[in-house]
């Protein structure tokens, strides 16, 4: 690993109506609410003065539309690994609804059929945090989803992907991945 030590900014998009209802959206191109709307460029007021070396987003309109409100669409690098997890068959619908189906049924312990498990999800966060160290010199940004978001989360202090089900992460919020001395820590989350 190199000497150097970037920080890595989170951003989760901004409110969608399947977001507010609680619907898996994974795939799904669901735009931003006016809600979600004026949280981006909010995000962008709370993000004003602050330099990055990179801007990703995922290829989501959500994701890319949230940057670009918050004014960093000129910049942002369409990354498709920080799309949002692949829900399967259970795309566009509630926890509680599942668990009709399969009770107790949680994303992070159970399978997702036709989806990715929470160990592919965690691949794609590895791949993202290599290249952020390798290629950043100071601070990256990340504008995507609530469970890749939570899932690098984990993959950045080393633990498991299915440990991000502790980060509870909500729409429009600002984390920050940074370190403590050598070891990988959050400076804020869900701030």
């Amino acid at each position: 690993m190199s000497t150097r030590q970037p920080e890595l900014w989170l951003t989760r998009h901004g409110e969608t109506e399947w977001s507010r209802d609680g619907r898996h959206t994974g795939k799904t191109d669901v735009p931003l609410t006016e809600a979600g709307e004026r949280a981006a460029w909010a995000l962008g007021d709370r993000l004003a003065g602050t330099s990055f070396d990179l801007v990703v987003t995922s290829p989501l309109a959500r994701a890319r539309e949230t940057a670009r409100l918050a004014g960093f669409g000129d910049r942002a690098v369409v990354e498709p690994d920080v799309r949002e997890w692949d829900y399967g068959e259970y795309e566009g619908r509630t926890t509680a609804d599942i668990r009709t189906d399969v009770p107790g049924w949680s994303v992070w312990n159970h399978p997702v059929p036709g989806g990715e498990s929470a160990e592919q999800v965690g691949a794609r966060a590895d791949r993202v945090i290599e290249r952020i160290l390798a290629d950043v010199a100071e601070r990256a940004l990340i504008v995507a989803h609530g469970h890749f978001l939570r899932v690098l989360g984990a993959r950045w202090l080393g633990l498991s992907a299915r440990k991000g089900a502790h980060f509870v992460l909500d729409v429009a919020t600002v984390s920050v991945l940074g370190w403590e001395r050598e070891t990988p820590a959050f400076d804020r989350w869900n701030s």
